[in-house]
């Protein structure tokens, strides 16, 4: 028997599931707004920290960063379960979106402008250091509008379909998804010891990675969305051994594998999109003709 069908109400006449597992779903997204909070509240700590001592602000960075990580995961959790549960509603989907944008918009806004743009280097040029903190606000905020934009895009589209449809059976986000930009923010931070970047340099190409996960999120390129994975059907040994080396992994290299992780994934739409692009050229290109022998 399905989960659906096990918490029906014996005395429902159209079939509906209890009241009480309408909660269920409702209480992994007021988790994930839980962690979003903490988050933000972190990178605070961390930045007061920072500006005092100098000391200490590490742990407030890295855990901040954790905490946008597991909003991920309990996201990826909360719509599932309300499909299995079939306890679906508006409400729910708008309580998401919400929370999506408190998680996966603000709180890694805040942190990667905490991080990685406060604490500039105090020898560098006066003028140098107040151009790449404007920036820095410019790129956080476009980072949260882009993310908020993403979110409405996916709300009042049905069946969005991307610039490079993949195959049928396959379902895909139209756009890297604003849990995935998120995740990648709290990636690097969490790979690189959650030190704050003190090197301009390193500053400027932080920035150009805020830049480009906004653009990406707005953008139509395809993402394997991994919603066609049924929970419900057996799996294969082989699914089990990975699953378990994964989680090996992540539990004792979690800054390297995580990293990677994210990285991939941001990555794969970047080369879905080349390589369709270069098999739709090749398609157009004439087909070469046969040389003539003369005389």
């Amino acid at each position: 028997m399905k989960l659906s069908e096990r918490i029906i109400g014996p005395k429902s006449p159209d079939r509906r599931p209890r009241r009480a597992a309408y909660a269920l779903p409702t209480f992994f997204t007021a988790g994930n707004i839980f962690l979003g909070y903490i988050s933000v509240i972190q990178s605070f700590e961390g930045s007061m920290r920072a500006s005092g001592a100098g000391i200490g602000a590490e742990p407030h960075f890295d855990l901040a960063a954790k905490c946008i990580g597991l909003a991920v995961f309990l996201d990826g959790l909360d719509g599932r379960i309300a499909r299995m549960t079939n306890t679906t509603s508006d409400f729910g989907r708008e309580l998401d979106s919400l929370a999506d944008v408190i998680s996966f918009g603000i709180a890694p806004a805040v942190l990667a402008f905490a991080w990685g743009i406060q604490f500039l280097d105090p020898s560098l040029d006066p003028w140098m250091r107040e151009q790449v903190t404007r920036a820095g606000y410019f790129f956080s905020f476009v980072f949260l509008l882009c993310g908020s934009a993403r979110l409405a895009r996916f709300n009042v589209q049905k069946n969005p379909v991307p610039k490079n449809p993949g195959k049928p059976d396959r379902k895909y986000f139209v756009g890297l998804a604003i849990p995935a930009g998120a995740g990648m923010v709290a990636a690097v931070v969490h790979a690189f010891g959650s030190s704050p970047i003190h090197y301009w340099p390193l500053a400027v190409i932080w920035l150009a990675l805020l830049g480009l996960l906004s653009f990406l999120m707005i953008s139509t390129w395809r993402y394997y969305s991994f919603k066609d994975i049924n929970l419900h059907r057996p799996r294969s040994p082989l699914i089990v051994i990975v699953i378990g080396i994964l989680i090996y992994l992540i539990w004792n290299y979690s800054q390297p594998v995580l990293l990677a992780l994210a990285a991939t994934y941001v990555a794969s739409g970047i080369i879905i999109r080349i390589g369709g692009s270069v098999r739709r050229h090749w398609r157009r290109r004439p087909a070469p003709q046969p040389e003539r022998q003369i005389g």
